[in-house]
């Protein structure tokens, strides 16, 4: 009986236990794989949208000294 008992216990572990085990593993290894690419993926797009940031604010400053610009030389033809 007791040799009957191991045979099932080493089926079972053969064919249910270790293949759920290994794809448990596989799951947290690829998990941990994109943890990693997402978390590159955030700071890829932070540093995007701080440099589109600065240029989106160096545009409006060029547009307002080029506006300030004009309007000195409108002025001038003015007088």
């Amino acid at each position: 009986m007791d040799s009957d008992f191991f045979k099932l216990l080493h089926v079972v572990m053969q064919w249910i236990v270790a293949p759920v085990a290994a794809f448990v593993w596989v799951i947290y290894q690829k998990q941990q794989i994109h943890s990693t690419e997402i978390a590159v993926i955030k700071a890829t797009t932070l540093t995007a949208q701080i440099s589109h940031e600065r240029e989106i604010n160096e545009i409006r400053e060029t547009s307002r000294a080029i506006m300030a610009k004009l309007d000195s030389i409108e002025e001038a033809l003015r007088k």
